[in-house]
């Protein structure tokens, strides 16, 4: 009599992201707007840059980040490099001057090679080739300065999760994400509009029986029956988690404007818990502290938000965008998209820049000082022939990647 064949359990395969690749093209740093905290990092304070200028003092440079008043760039070999303000604790490095302005480019101690960077207003961070990650500054919220961590603030690098690899990190103006390697979402920070997506409303200011303690401590975002993360976004005061085989993109934080492109006027102004979106095919999100630019698997740039200033690049509107709306001014083949606090930016496949939104403190890059309503070309003399990588904005300035060399 036949037997029946002894049926083998198999294990379900462990969900498991790769860590970031460090960038591999070597650039040049470039840099305008405003200076007077030293965040343009060319060895004097200067107060105003309407055109790009090159920051030399940095060694093959791969990768850049502007912080609210501080910039941060990654070397080809894992370094980190800081300037500007340096109050909080920001460059993650000793101030040479008493009023903690730091100017020229210096490199932050860490304990091993960074892969990738990131800044907030006040705030830095890094992961590290072991996958941990460290932090330096500080967070704020309306009362003050909350620290970085229940230590307070941290001007030296500090292991954030001791023992947990990650793989991604996002910065708000005052909160930090990150993403594991198992698909797992930590957040801390400032709450208040409900940025970090796990504390109750009576919580959020921090006020409260616990204190800061919730806030400033890694926790894990829960969200029942989600499947693991893949990506994470962070604008000024809000969050974007995508999850991994459905795709689903849920978003917290402040909605006023509805940067969170989610939900219609009878709604709340922010989301203190994660909410499903209707976000599909999403290659990237950036945004400001009103406004989000969404690029599309297809390479198309996508607005929502506030139209002051300009900052969605739609031309001459007064209402906000609820919806998101192509800006149709830029080509089909955008493959980077940057903000400022009021600003944005879009980097095409052919290398060309775009800038729109506040002029005022020159950190469009195109000389004039005036508000750009719709997207405008940068042309300076260090991108003759060479491709635009990199683009980001801070509070009042910004700092771009440019090839390092020229191409025929």
């Amino acid at each position: 009599m036949p037997t029946c064949p002894t049926q083998v359990k198999i294990k379900p395969i462990a969900f498991h992201l790769e860590l970031p690749k460090r960038r591999v093209t070597v650039g040049r740093v470039l840099v305008c707007g405003m200076g007077y905290t030293g965040q343009l990092g060319l060895g004097s304070p200067v107060l105003l840059l309407n055109r790009l200028s090159l920051v030399s003092r940095v060694p093959n440079p791969v990768d850049v980040c502007a912080g609210g008043l501080h910039s941060l760039v990654l070397t080809k070999s894992g370094d980190v490099y800081s300037f500007g303000s340096n109050e909080e604790g920001a460059l993650g490095r000793s101030s040479s001057s008493q009023d903690c302005r730091e100017s020229m480019p210096a490199l932050v101690k860490l304990p091993g090679k960074a892969l990738c960077i990131s800044a907030g207003d006040s705030h830095s961070a890094c992961i590290l080739e072991d996958g941990s990650v460290y932090v330096w500054g500080s967070f704020f919220h309306s009362h003050g300065n909350m620290g970085m961590t229940n230590d307070d603030n941290n001007t030296t690098p500090t292991n954030l999760l001791a023992g947990t690899v990650c793989c991604s990190i996002a910065s708000g103006s005052d909160h930090l994400v990150i993403l594991t390697t198992s698909g797992k979402v930590f957040t801390l920070g400032c709450a208040e509009y409900g940025q970090l997506g796990r504390i109750s409303e009576r919580s959020l200011s921090g006020d409260g029986r616990r204190g800061k303690q919730d806030l400033l401590r890694p926790a894990q975002i829960f969200i029942k029956n989600a499947k693991p993360f893949e990506a994470i976004w962070a604008t000024n005061h809000g969050t974007f988690l995508r999850e991994f085989q459905t795709g689903t993109i849920w978003a917290m934080g402040l909605n006023d404007s509805k940067q969170l492109a989610h939900g219609n006027e009878l709604e709340p102004d922010h989301y203190i818990y994660p909410v499903k979106t209707t976000l599909q095919n999403i290659k990237q999100i950036a945004g400001g502290s009103d406004h989000t630019l969404l690029l599309q698997n297809n390479l198309q740039c996508f607005a929502v938000g506030s139209p002051e200033c300009g900052r969605l690049g739609l031309g001459d509107i007064k209402d906000v965008v609820p919806k998101l709306t192509r800006v149709k001014k830029l080509s089909d083949n955008i493959v980077y998209v940057g903000c400022g606090t009021c600003c944005s930016y879009a980097i095409a496949e052919d290398g060309k820049l775009y800038s729109w939104g506040l002029g005022s403190n020159n950190q469009l890059g195109v000389g004039e000082g005036e508000d750009e309503l719709e997207p405008v070309l940068v042309s300076s003399k260090h991108m003759h022939k060479r491709k635009m990588l990199l683009a980001s904005g801070g509070e009042k300035h910004s700092i771009f990647l440019v090839e390092a060399d020229a191409k025929n």
